[in-house]
């Protein structure tokens, strides 16, 4: 699965990165993909992260 954040949306709200730290991270007030593709481990967790994001900045695709 690959993940994609609209840096133009992110807010850095950080919402992303306290539910899933293996995937997101904040970098200067904005989120960022830290593993790419996800592992199928945390797939579940990431996808939970894009759907909570407040913006709806990130997308999963796969």
């Amino acid at each position: 699965m690959k993940t994609i954040i609209d840096k133009d949306a992110c807010v850095g709200c950080g919402l992303c990165a306290n539910m899933c730290a293996d995937v997101f991270q904040m970098e200067d007030d904005k989120a960022i993909v830290a593993v790419d593709p996800i592992p199928g481990n945390l797939e579940d967790s990431a996808k939970e992260a894009a759907s909570s994001c407040p913006v709806e900045a990130i997308k999963i695709e796969g």
